[in-house]
């Protein structure tokens, strides 16, 4: 008994740390995260766990992060699951994936006001990934789509060399 106790309060503990990584924001606290100059190479990919392509494709941004680490890539998931389901949904989901990345929940409900400011060719639809370099000025890319097996990497590597 006394095991089973100990097992579910450090399970209990570590989900706590867990919930204080994942923040709600508002589009004005992704904008900041977007525009922030010290990311020279920014990865920000719009999924939710209820999207099946989303969910499929999502390891590769923990490896992208991996493969470049050290090489000031920062990669960020932008969760559109509702604010109310980070404990119920979003965190569960992100502890039994172990996702590495990190992860926030987009608190919006009128998509429509920010999806032009991400790009203008957005349709709203997910999974959706911007790519930023800072490096030598500024260049963005866009894609509106699953990213397939080594898809996110190729990508990646061609959109920065």
């Amino acid at each position: 008994m006394k095991k089973i106790l100990f097992f579910v309060f450090t399970t209990l503990a570590f989900i706590e740390v867990k919930a204080d990584e994942i923040v709600v924001i508002k589009f004005s606290d992704l904008k900041e995260i977007i525009e922030d100059k010290n990311n020279d190479l920014l990865v920000v990919n719009f999924w939710a766990t209820w999207c099946a392509p989303c969910v499929k494709e999502l390891h590769q941004f923990d490896e992208l992060q991996e493969k470049y680490k050290g090489q000031n890539v920062k990669v960020v998931l932008v969760s559109f699951d509702f604010a109310d389901q980070l404990n119920k949904r979003v965190i569960p989901f992100v502890e039994k994936r172990n996702v590495k990345s990190e992860v926030v929940l987009l608190d919006e409900t009128d998509y429509n006001s920010f999806i032009d400011n991400i790009d203008p060719s957005w349709s709203g639809a997910i999974p959706a990934t911007l790519m930023i370099d800072r490096r030598n000025g500024l260049k963005k890319e866009f894609h509106e789509k699953e990213f397939k097996e080594g898809q996110l990497d190729q990508t990646f590597s061609k959109f920065i060399n």
